[in-house]
Formats: C-alpha cells, sequence, structure tokens
C-alpha cells in the first residue's frame, strides 16, 4: 500500500487563496513598516488572521543595472560591431541588433556626468538619443555605418535586465587615510570624519523573508514604477552572510522615471538608482515573524576603505537603527553616517505596491523555484602575482623638527636621496621635506625647518598594490609616498623610481 507523507508545517493561506481575496476586493495588505508596528502591538497570532501580504521597498543605487534594446534592421541591414548612444560606448552581446546599455558605462564627451544610466532614464522619459554604429561589413550586411535618433517607441524591446540588485544590507564604509576616497560607497573622508552606508533595513525586501520562503525564479515585483520578475538569484549572491541578491527583469516602456533614475558619484562614475519592492505573502506563522524583523536586529560592519579589500579591517558592528539615527561611534568617536540611498523613496514603493494589490492591479505568484540559501561568493581566482608597495619600500631617511637645516642638507647629500621624512620621537608621521625644499631654505638663509615642511602627506600602506602606489603619485603630481603603519608609524618610503623599476620589469 503507498504511503503518503503529509508535511506537519500546514500552512495558513496559499496564494491562491490570497489573490482570490485581492479579486474579491477584501485583501488586507500592510507594508512592512505597518507589519512591525502590529506584531509589536498585536502579536504574532493576530497579525496572522488579520494580514495577507506585506509590502516591502528599496532604493538604491544598483551599478549591476542596464538595460537590453533591440533598435530593429536598417535598410540596407547593418551587423552591429561598435555603437554608442547619445556618446555613450553600448555593448553588443548577440545577434545584428541587439544591444545592451550597462549603468556603469560613462559618455566619451561627459565621462563622470552622464553615462548609461542617465541613458536608461532619458529613454524611459520618452526623450530622443542618437545612435551611431559601425560595422565591418558582409554580403548580408553590407552596410558599415549608420547614424540615427531614436526614442523608446522606436525600439522594439527595452527591458531593464539588472543582475545584481537588492542587496539584503551593506557594509558602512569609512575611511582611515589621510586623503578623501571616492568609491562606489561615496565621498570618504579622511580619518574616520564620516561613514556612508546604503540600504533600506527593515524595509528591504529580502531582509523581510531571510530563507526566501516566497522569493525565486518568477516572482512577481515592483520594479522601477512597473511590474517585474524575478529571474535568478543575483551575481555575487551570498545568503551565508546575509548578503543575497536577486537578478530582475522588467518593462522599460512601462517603468516611470520617478523610480528609475540615473545618478553620477564623483570621482567614481555612474550608476542607476532602482526602485523595487517584493510582497511577501504571509503563509504562515514564520514568515509573520520574518517580516517583524527591526533595524536593531539587522547589523552590518564598519569596514575600512581606506585599507586594500584583501586585508581590510572590520573595525565593529552596527546595527541600521544606529545608522538610519545619523551617527555611529568608531573608538569611542561619533561619526556622522549618511545614506547613498532613500529610505523615503524606499517607503514610497512599498506604499504604492500595496495600493497596486488593494486597487486589483498587481497579482501575486508563486516561485518556480526557491533562491538558493547556502551559496558563498568567492574572489577572483588570479594566476599572475601582484606587485604591492611592500615589494619595493625601502628605508626612508628621517629628521625631526628640531634638527638644523645644514645637517638636513648634509643628509640629503650623503644618503643620495630627495625626500627626508620629518618623525616625532615616536616615529610618527609629521610631514616631508624634498630636497628643493631645504635648497630653497638656505638659498633665504632661513634655519627653522617647520616653516618649509608639506603637512598634508600622501602616504600609502605595505599591502596596498603597487597601481595604487602610482597612481596617487600621479594624481597628486608628487613622486614618492611615506609608507605608513595603522598608527601613523614611518616604516618606509616608496618612489616614483621604485614603481617604474618593478613596473617596468
Amino acid at each position: 500500500m503507498e504511503v503518503i507523507v503529509i508535511s506537519s508545517k500546514k500552512n495558513f493561506r496559499t496564494v491562491k487563496e490570497i489573490n482570490d481575496k485581492i479579486r474579491n476586493g477584501d485583501v488586507q495588505v500592510l507594508t512592512a513598516l505597518e507589519m512591525k508596528k502590529l506584531v509589536e502591538s498585536s502579536g504574532v497570532e493576530v497579525a496572522l488572521k488579520e494580514v495577507d501580504v506585506v509590502t516591502t521597498g528599496t532604493f538604491g543605487a544598483m551599478c549591476s543595472s542596464g538595460a537590453l534594446i533591440n533598435v530593429g534592421h536598417s535598410d540596407p541591414p547593418i551587423k552591429i560591431q561598435r555603437a554608442w548612444m547619445n556618446d555613450v560606448e553600448v555593448s553588443h552581446p548577440g545577434a545584428a541588433v541587439d544591444l545592451f546599455i550597462g549603468a556603469t558605462q560613462m559618455s566619451e564627451e561627459q565621462p563622470f556626468e552622464y553615462g548609461g544610466g542617465h541613458l536608461i532614464e532619458d529613454l524611459i522619459r520618452g526623450k530622443e538619443v542618437e545612435l551611431r554604429a559601425t560595422a565591418y561589413g558582409t554580403d548580408c550586411y553590407p552596410r558599415t555605418q549608420i547614424k540615427t535618433n531614436l526614442t523608446k517607441d522606436d525600439l522594439n524591446q527595452f527591458h531593464l535586465l539588472n543582475f545584481r540588485n537588492c542587496y539584503q544590507r551593506y557594509v558602512c564604509a569609512v575611511n582611515s587615510l589621510d586623503q578623501t576616497l571616492y568609491t562606489y560607497m561615496g565621498k570618504l573622508l579622511p580619518r574616520f570624519r564620516n561613514a556612508n552606508f546604503s540600504g533600506a533595513g527593515e524595509l528591504n525586501p529580502l531582509m523581510n523573508d531571510l530563507t526566501y520562503e516566497t522569493i525565486g525564479l518568477g516572482t512577481r515585483i515592483f520594479l522601477g514604477g512597473a511590474q517585474g520578475y524575478v529571474i535568478s538569484e543575483g551575481t555575487q549572491h551570498d545568503p551565508k552572510n546575509r548578503f543575497g541578491t536577486i537578478m530582475v527583469k522588467g518593462n522599460c516602456k512601462q517603468m516611470s522615471p520617478e523610480f528609475i533614475q540615473g545618478a553620477s558619484f564623483t570621482n567614481y562614475g555612474t550608476t542607476l538608482y532602482v526602485g523595487l519592492g517584493i510582497p511577501i505573502p504571509i503563509l504562515n506563522k514564520d514568515l509573520v515573524k520574518k517580516t517583524a524583523i527591526r533595524d536593531e536586529e539587522i547589523y552590518t560592519d564598519i569596514v575600512d576603505y581606506g585599507i586594500p579589500r584583501r586585508v581590510r579591517p572590520k573595525l565593529g558592528k552596527v546595527n541600521y537603527k544606529e545608522l538610519k539615527s545619523g551617527s555611529i561611534r568608531i573608538s569611542g568617536k561619533k561619526v556622522k553616517a549618511s545614506s547613498l540611498s532613500s529610505f523615503k523613496k524606499a517607503k514610497q514603493v512599498s506604499e504604492l505596491l500595496k495600493l497596486w494589490i488593494e486597487n486589483q492591479e498587481f497579482y501575486l505568484t508563486t516561485p518556480i523555484q526557491r533562491l538558493p540559501t547556502d551559496t558563498e561568493f568567492k574572489p577572483m581566482k588570479q594566476t599572475q602575482e601582484t606587485s604591492f608597495v611592500s615589494n619595493v619600500m625601502h628605508d626612508a631617511v628621517t629628521c625631526t623638527e628640531d634638527e638644523e637645516i645644514q645637517t638636513i642638507a648634509n643628509r640629503i647629500v650623503t644618503k643620495s636621496v630627495n625626500h627626508i621624512i620629518v618623525i616625532n620621537a615616536d616615529k610618527k608621521l609629521r610631514g616631508i621635506v624634498t630636497s628643493w625644499d631645504i635648497t630653497k631654505a638656505m638659498a633665504e638663509g632661513k634655519n627653522e625647518l617647520s616653516k618649509f615642511v608639506t603637512r598634508r602627506v600622501i602616504t600609502a600602506k605595505p599591502e596596498e598594490p603597487l597601481e595604487t602606489a602610482s597612481r596617487k603619485m600621479a594624481k597628486y603630481n608628487i613622486s614618492a609616498l611615506p609608507v605608513i603603519n595603522r598608527e601613523r608609524k614611518v616604516l618606509g618610503i616608496v618612489t616614483a623610481e621604485d614603481v617604474s623599476r618593478l613596473l617596468g620589469k
């Protein structure tokens, strides 16, 4: 006799039953913020009985975004090899006239000001854009170049395709260096003078269903002001460390520029801000508990972006309630915290999605396959050795501020160096002087070193890639970097000659 095993964990309701309630106009929908308040005031059992759907939302910079378009065949036809739209180069991933607009690809005419994200927004707004394309020419595709103007209505397909979106959470980024850093986490001021974070915290879709019980392949979502779908786990999906991501698609022709916006990060590049929301069907008690998660329960790491990724230290943990308060503490010091994403917009997404469901404009789907929960992000396998500052740094010639100019001049001559590092009694960096500075001081008959010391010194750490050190020297037009540790003790020096010698090999 066949034995049928029935799971002891029975759902309180099903997605089909919820969709029937939407159709009948008696569905009960709360935003994630409203759900948390209900659970706190009335408990899990009441929330389970009263609520059918919880809506979530997020609105932040999604660099791993883009749009797949088909521009149609020209007459005579062209098999596009390279193409530009508004001077943004777009890739050619497939057949003759399929193109992909990458959000972070920058304009050749206006780099750092206009890029693929802005181009996608312009098309969604209905603006006309210029297409230029070149090709090598074939018998069936004889054309070798074309130039025309297009709007979204001229495109056969215009689909947003974000291969990594909706991070569960982000690290909190800070900077220990003496100089400002410009990163995908925004502008990081020197010596821990600010902290940047992103993400909607307790409103984030993936934080409200941590085990992806209702989220997976085929889940219908709010995407850019229209309906879209989850098509896979996102790239770099790392659920073991609660850095889950999703891959999504949607029809850009139906989207709103209110929820799709191009943006530029100073001295970093361009990106695309995306509004995304997922409805969480309340099928059982566990989902009530998941959607009751609060900001104070969501922790992330404080990470020093002034240190290379391979040895980047975690300075502590902080929760989203603290981050959203506007300040955090690092080693006892109060530091201003700023969000790169918009909680106001995320809240708006959740409220609009709630309205769609209540107005019978949006129905829920059951995923045909849930997101994986056991994967972990792996770094790139590298088969070539990377050179670091520690490979070329050498002992620095130093002095203290109370030494005479003549003494330092003699040291420059006997040591055959162009840079002298100024230190204190603890060997901590106080500044730098060059042979030119000393020559000038002697020519003017001065003997006080302090008037010739450069105080704002660009430095390096031994674990930095040599390419980073080289880029710093080029950016600031200098020829040497003192190498220091986290306590600012001088460990050595690296010069332009050192870099050229090794990279030249």
